[in-house]
């Protein structure tokens, strides 16, 4: 690891790609504790640390995915959020629509959608940010501007700071190291860590938890983190034999390879979605609940802490792994492949269904179609579960929400992934340059399988 380590800062390109994604980062962190104009740092501060503010769990809950950016009502208090809802929105548009999915097939058309996608964003901002300003005006002694003033200033601030940092995302991911939106959440949940260690740290002090609790709490988190990486490194391999072949005056011998279908294909992007779908509405009904009866009701319901979340969360989070996978890895377009260049797949039939319920479909499209189906939804339902940690640790071991959602569930499964995958896209730089890795050569060749 302290070869790979230096190795890493050894090569030029990697090293720069390094340190751009840190700078940008560093930025994203600043964006998070600049207030909104108009408003008082110390009265805000003092609500949220009042007993009636913290027992919110929206409050932490939001906090959680802009990095407590919006306790602050900083300019990236929407963090990357209103984007994601936006490309689940657009996605679910194209299964819908045609001519949107044709769109989506060609490298112009992907840009034309790229610009819907940002220009939706724009519109959820503004439809969030109006909320954000009638929550802060709820808030006693908080403006130091005139209430219409405020408006038009959060709203423009905070729309502007939330495209800033979609833009820097996008910057990460053009010249950094990773995927820059998840980035973004990463940097979040780590920035929140000392945080949650100094509250675990009082809640010790006062006797308020005992240590045998935390210990216990501690293993689980370990262990849950081995898990989460079995998971998102388990493959189950699909053998497939190629004919021999000629193409041009070359004729190319038969050879054996493999379909290697992972355990968990989307990585964390269904739980993300799912936060961000329940996200949306929390966040207005919270905001509106104190003019509109009903919304406060709705809020209520659908507190993170409730029974109707945690199931509707679930759901999301098995719909999200099925739809993702589906998009993702189109069986019908696999097995056409796999039969243009000649290959097949040991058991599985040739041609076409004549009977039953899948008649007309290709026998290898309905095969891949039910192994990947046996795959995710094991995969989904373990995601589920992770996800729910951090309500089981407040229900049994009183835990406090600031603390168990940055050790458990949603944060273990963003940082353990996004880390992972971070790490392969410097593996392979490092690779191209003929160095050893993290990973090594040894546990590359050695893929785990079900």
């Amino acid at each position: 690891m302290s070869n790979a380590l230096v190795d890493m800062f050894r090569i030029k390109d990697l090293k720069k790609k390094i340190f751009f994604t840190l700078l940008i980062l560093v930025i994203t962190r600043i964006g998070t504790v600049i207030p909104i104009p108009g408003i008082k740092p110390d009265v805000l501060k003092a609500y949220f640390q009042a007993s009636e503010a913290t027992s919110i769990g929206l409050v932490e809950y939001l906090n959680f995915f802009s990095g407590g950016a919006f306790s602050q009502f900083s300019l990236f208090m929407l963090g990357v959020m209103p984007y994601i809802s936006m490309q689940i929105i657009l996605q679910l548009l194209m299964l819908i629509i045609p001519s949107l999915k044709k769109l989506g097939e060609d490298n112009q058309g992907r840009e034309k959608i790229q610009k819907y996608t940002r220009y939706g964003t724009i519109v959820i901002c503004i439809v969030e940010s109006y909320v954000v300003t009638v929550y802060a005006k709820s808030i006693p002694g908080v403006l130091s501007i005139s209430n219409t003033a405020f408006t038009l200033i959060a709203m423009m601030s905070v729309t502007t700071g939330t495209m800033m940092e979609i833009w820097l995302g996008e910057k990460i991911t053009e010249h950094g190291v990773g995927n820059g939106i998840s980035l973004l959440i990463f940097a979040g949940i780590v920035a929140r860590i000392p945080s949650a260690l100094s509250t675990l740290v009082g809640l010790i002090a006062d006797g308020s938890m005992n240590v045998v609790v935390l210990i216990g709490v501690i293993i689980m988190f370990v262990i849950v983190i081995a898990l989460i990486v079995c998971e998102q490194e388990g493959q189950r391999k699909i053998p497939v034999e190629y004919a021999k072949r000629v193409v041009g005056r070359k004729m190319y011998g038969a050879q054996s390879t493999f379909i290697p279908f992972k355990i968990n294909p989307s990585g964390v992007i269904p739980v993300i979605f799912a936060s961000a779908i329940l996200s949306f509405p929390l966040q207005i009904a919270q905001a509106l609940g104190s003019q509109v009866a009903w919304l406060q009701k709705f809020a209520n319901w659908l507190s993170p802490q409730g029974a109707p979340y945690i199931i509707i969360y679930t759901i999301l989070i098995i719909a999200f792994a099925f739809f993702y996978t589906q998009v993702s890895l189109n069986p019908a377009e696999m097995a056409k492949n796999i039969r243009e260049n000649g290959g097949t797949v040991k058991g599985v039939r040739p041609g076409k269904i004549t009977e039953g319920k899948d008649i007309g479909k290709d026998y290898l499209e309905v095969y891949l179609t039910r192994v990947l189906n046996r795959i995710v939804l094991p995969g989904s339902l373990f995601l589920a579960l992770i996800a729910l940690i951090p309500t089981l640790l407040q229900i049994i071991f009183k835990m406090p929400q600031s603390v168990a959602m940055l050790f458990g569930g949603t944060s273990l499964i963003i940082l353990v992934g996004v880390d992972l995958d971070t790490m392969k896209q410097v593996e392979a730089e490092m690779k191209t340059h003929n160095m050893d890795g993290f990973i090594g050569v040894k546990k590359i060749k050695k893929s785990r399988t079900l």
